[in-house]
């Protein structure tokens, strides 16, 4: 069978040089989810190749024409274009540091090539978010992604909207159950205090303008994207440590 082609939206998420002037493409699309793509001549000095390559960062967000079929692993893509293009997030050195992290967590939970249109909204608006926002939503949008894109694979906390601030203070928030207790676990992998506060600020977000009301230091945002790195490796298989996040502490600070 000869392969369709489809128009689809993508985020690409990784991309690795092939041969002399190719690039192969990691890229989460709304259609297909996550997929790879041969894009040839790309990375030419000629006219036609000339920028091309640019298109291809990781966090752009393009306009496609794929050619598709099941059963390949690698596919190809015939047209791309900007989707959105961004004012900040590819210049900006703090701004495209949360933006690699957003890509190598989401990376990190994509294991397979399933079409998820919901999940892909929310990425999509959140880094058109993030690309917009001012130093103050930018600082805690890590915080936020993270705690929210976890209800796209099942362990999202739920949201205790009606806890007192008393009751606040005894919370203990189990990271293996993605539970809320008064009660410690028989186990190290818990936040309390501050660290449970906070988590339930963070849930309540709707906006990520509002954002911009949680007031948090550097060294609590730093220990608290560990935290949240260690709760997603207690629930993604084979999850290991995040590359990006040592650059990203020193950004924040």
């Amino acid at each position: 069978m000869p392969d369709k082609l489809h128009k689809t939206k993508g985020i690409v998420l990784r991309t690795v040089k092939y041969g002399e002037t190719s690039v192969i493409v990691l890229i989460f699309t709304e259609k297909f989810g996550v997929q790879s793509y041969l894009v040839n001549g790309v990375r030419t000095s000629t006219k036609k190749g000339s920028g091309k390559a640019n298109l291809f960062q990781p966090a752009a967000m393009l306009d496609l024409i794929v050619y598709h079929n099941e059963s390949k692993n690698l596919q190809r893509l015939k047209e791309f274009k900007w989707s959105y293009l961004y004012h900040h997030i590819l210049s900006d050195v703090p701004k495209n540091a949360v933006a690699l992290f957003m890509v190598e967590l989401l990376t990190k939970c994509l294991k397979q090539p399933e079409a998820n249109a919901d999940l892909f909204n929310f990425c999509e608006d959140a880094f058109i978010h993030l690309d917009e926002s001012n130093n103050a939503v930018m600082a805690n949008f890590p915080l936020f992604f993270a705690l929210h894109l976890t209800n796209f694979f099942g362990f999202k906390p739920p949201n205790p909207l009606k806890v007192t601030f008393e009751e606040t203070n005894n919370l203990i928030f189990d990271l293996r159950e993605g539970q809320f207790s008064y009660t410690k676990p028989d186990h190290p992998d818990f936040i309390e205090g501050k660290q449970a506060e906070v988590t339930i600020e963070l849930l309540k977000v709707m906006q990520p303008s509002e954002l911009e009301d949680i007031k948090l230091n550097h060294d609590f945002r730093r220990q608290f994207l560990h935290t949240y790195e260690t709760y997603y490796a207690l629930h993604i298989e084979d999850f290991g440590t995040m590359k990006t996040l040592p650059v990203l502490r020193e950004v924040l600070g």
